[in-house]
């Protein structure tokens, strides 16, 4: 029997992507690390998610449980550690098994566009395909510009005491931001295609400017949000390298690294041209005031339960 295997399974992208496939009927495997603990796979187990503990570094073990995959998904995140070593074994494998396609862990802003060095967690993506290059496997890579996952909560863009919205650069430039369920239902689509997919696909569940999310958050929470200028990209950028001096090179997500993101998108060179959202015409999209919306809802009822 045909089925598609996720890697990185137990992560919040993951998860949701293996659970999308069960929703189109695929079967699904998903590859998780020997002592992985059980509370972390029940859900995937609740979705019929066939469970597969492997050691990444097992790259025959891996081949054998590829065998017959129409398809990999990679979600895996991390470090080089991970986006090359443990990754770079599962193409191997999945090379090794004949398997018709890859999915590599990208889900980011467009880097084919941004300048090495301007974000380390985007070059190690880059670095990736050169491998992906020479591998010769069929590979599409999904592009969703920022998760708009991240303007909810305790958002480090929104500052709902203040009521701003931070920005810097210029207050009318556009963002890609796409939700992790949308970016997950889209994988899981590509995934389960039959037809070639282009090596890049290109997404946004919603292309708005900080202007937009300041308004957005104005008609909903009833008192005026205010676009907060922190500055120029340049500035960023020197703040960007005056931190990296004090380390965080081992961290997955250093402060500096967020930065890194918001420069390159604010500068609108890692800008997602032209979109692909209409590749599957079945699948809806979250735009922003609908998620903020959502995720106030979520935030009151935490509230009121004492969550």
């Amino acid at each position: 029997m045909s089925f598609i295997a996720v890697a990185g399974a137990t992560g919040t992208l993951g998860q949701l992507v293996a659970r999308e496939l069960t929703r189109r009927g695929v079967s699904v495997k998903a590859l998780v690390r020997p002592q992985t603990d059980h509370s972390r796979t029940q859900s995937l187990r609740d979705h019929n998610v066939s469970i597969v503990p492997i050691n990444f570094s097992d790259v025959a073990a891996l081949t054998h449980e590829l065998t017959g995959a129409t398809c990999v998904v990679s979600t895996l995140q991390g470090l080089r550690d991970v986006i090359h070593t443990v990754q770079g074994n599962l193409l191997d494998a999945a090379v090794a098994a004949k398997v018709p396609r890859f999915i590599p862990s990208d889900f980011s802003l467009d880097f084919t566009k941004t300048k090495v060095g301007s974000n380390r967690n985007l070059d190690l993506r880059r670095e990736f395909h050169e491998r992906l290059d020479r591998s010769g496997i069929p590979c599409t890579s999904i592009l969703n510009g920022g998760f708009m996952d991240l303007l909810g909560g305790e958002s480090p863009m929104i500052n709902h005491k203040k009521g701003k919205v931070f920005y810097v650069g210029n207050v009318t430039q556009l963002l890609d931001l796409t939700t992790i369920p949308d970016t997950a239902a889209y994988t899981a689509a590509v995934a389960a295609d039959p037809n070639p997919a282009p090596r890049f696909l290109r997404i946004a569940g919603d292309v708005i400017s900080v202007q937009d999310i300041a308004a957005a958050e104005t008609a909903l929470q009833g008192k005026e949000y205010r676009p907060a200028w922190m500055g120029s990209v340049g500035f960023l950028k020197v703040l960007i390298w005056g931190l990296r001096m004090f380390g965080g090179e081992n961290d997955i997500f250093p402060a500096w690294q967020g930065m890194q993101y918001m420069a390159n998108m604010f500068s609108g060179v890692a800008k997602l041209e032209p979109l692909d959202n209409d590749r599957y015409p079945d699948l809806q999209w979250t735009k922003v005031p609908e998620y903020l919306k959502e995720d106030k809802a979520r935030r009151e009822e935490q509230q009121s339960t004492g969550s």
